[in-house]
Parts: structure tokens; sequence; C-alpha cells
């Protein structure tokens, strides 16, 4: 199993909770997405590798559009992206 956890700072509470509302509908079973005082902290967990990687670019377009229309500033603080070193079983990747 492959796991990265992805942390952005929003400004405020009420930014971080737009932002996350904005992302809900995206999210797939696999993807964890809660707020934290400025932030929004998302863990995502995949059997392989490459579908971790594909999941996490679709995510990281997406917030990054939901940031620009629930911010004046434009961008959100890409604070950090974490994976495990869980090896990965998966052959075909």
């Amino acid at each position: 199993m492959r796991r990265a956890t992805i942390t952005t700072t929003h400004g405020d509470e009420e930014a971080a909770m737009r932002v996350a509302a904005a992302l809900a509908p995206d999210n797939t079973a696999e993807m964890d997405t809660r707020v934290d005082g400025d932030a929004v902290v998302t863990t995502v967990t995949r059997e392989a590798t490459g579908g971790l990687r594909s999941t996490v670019d679709d995510y990281v377009v997406n917030c990054r559009v939901a940031a620009r229309l629930g911010r004046d500033e434009g961008e959100a603080e890409w604070s950090t992206v974490q994976t495990d070193d869980t090896p990965d079983t998966d052959t075909n990747t």
C-alpha cells in the first residue's frame, strides 16, 4: 500500500473549509480530507505507485483551482507532501 499526505494552508479556517468543500466531490474512496485550522490535510492511499502519482497529480490541480477561487491572493501555500516507504508489491507498475 502506498500513501501520500498533502498539507496546504489557506490563511484562515474559513478559507480552508471552502477549499476542502470544493475538493470533496472529486475525492475518491482512497482519499481522506480534513481541515486542521487554516490547513487542508489530504491523505491518499493507493495500491500502486502509478495510481498514487496520478491521484496526487489530479488532487494538486484541483486544489490549485479551489484555492484560486477561494482566495484573493490566488494560491495555497504548499506546506508538506509526505509519502511513506512501504514497499510496493505490485509488479505491474
